[in-house]
């Protein structure tokens, strides 16, 4: 008894099957032994495109001694392997990424099986290893995750007469207020945690201001040589005029020294008063109000909008929040954490 084989779309005259031809002709023949699935189609790509296909694959192919560290690293990270950071009874490490805001469950064990995470500088493969958050350091791509619970930072709004201290001989109120209410009010945080002003706004200016216990980032964002841009919004008095913004651009001096703005804009003008956006990288004291009376506009009213990656948006004053997992990775890169 014979059978037919199904026949597929006719093929136009004169065309090449690059699949059929790359097929070696063995003893089970190419029809048995090669299944359709197995083989690229290339019946619409000419030879040309088909090369640039194999450049391209071949640019991105790994080479042997790059495979061969892959391993190497590969098999130390892995359970029992020299440097193994598996902790028993830890947390499993994509939970420990669910929970830091970094993806939900199920993506955060992709990007542990694409080798994208590191735990305490070992890149890891295991989604099920479990890790210690508290004491082990975890970056994905290179960027260090806030996985401690026991880490916090929240942006406030700082309301204009607030002090920035923890605390005033004079009884003023201050930034420690509003760091004990956001812990009252979050009462599955760490019972031991403090919150602490990262730097500092004068008292009389409003805006965004950072409570934070992360040591080695509030270090950083208060140490000269990582100063980050900062951006204020100034009610002024008087009509401010086009020269204004260049002069401060191309910079003044001070009775401290020299001091120049990255970026200054008119938002509003006019005889009774201006407003004024001025973004700079400078914490000195005082440094904005100074700078605008230096070129005749005494400040009346003093905003910070923006540090670095973070905006105050539509926060009131005296409100706060947690920053999220993003802005903690942006906030990071800004300071090479």
């Amino acid at each position: 008894m014979s059978t037919t084989r199904a026949r597929g779309p006719k093929r136009p005259r004169g065309h090449r099957d690059h699949r059929r031809q790359a097929v070696p002709q063995g003893d089970l023949g190419a029809e048995e032994f090669y299944d359709e699935d197995d083989i690229e189609d290339l019946d619409d790509l000419d030879e040309q495109a088909d090369a640039e296909i194999l450049a391209a694959f071949d640019a991105e192919a790994m080479g042997e001694d790059e495979e061969a560290r892959a391993l190497e690293e590969r098999g130390r990270g892995a359970r029992g392997g020299e440097q193994d950071p598996h902790v028993e009874g830890g947390q499993r490490l994509q939970k420990v990424l669910a929970h830091a805001g970094v993806a939900s469950r199920r993506a955060s064990e992709q990007l542990i099986t694409a080798g994208r995470v590191s735990v305490a500088g070992v890149t890891v493969w295991e989604p099920g290893l479990r890790v210690d958050p508290a004491v082990q350091e975890i970056r994905v791509d290179g960027r260090r995750i806030v996985a401690d619970p026991g880490l916090i930072t929240v942006l406030l709004h700082k309301p204009a007469g607030v002090v920035t201290t923890m605390d005033d001989p004079g009884g003023r109120p201050t930034v420690a207020q509003y760091a004990q209410r956001y812990l009252a009010d979050h009462p599955e945080l760490p019972a031991q945690a403090r919150l602490v002003h990262v730097g500092r706004l004068d008292t009389e200016t409003e805006g965004l201001l950072l409570l934070s216990n992360d040591g080695d980032l509030s270090h950083r964002l208060m140490h000269p040589s990582f100063e980050i841009a900062k951006t204020y919004v100034a009610i002024v008095q008087g009509q401010v005029e086009a020269w204004v913004p260049r002069k401060l651009r191309r910079g003044i001096e001070l009775e401290d020294g020299p001091i120049q703005a990255d970026r200054v804009v008119i938002k509003d003008s006019g005889p009774a008063g201006s407003i004024v956006e001025i973004t700079l990288h400078s914490g000195r004291n005082r440094i904005v109000r100074r700078m605008l009376d230096a070129v005749g506009h005494p400040v009346m009213r003093l905003s910070r909008t923006r540090l670095g990656p973070l905006r105050l948006g539509g926060l009131a004053p005296g409100q706060m929040r947690a920053l999220s997992a993003q802005e903690m990775m942006d906030l990071q890169d800004e300071v090479g954490l």
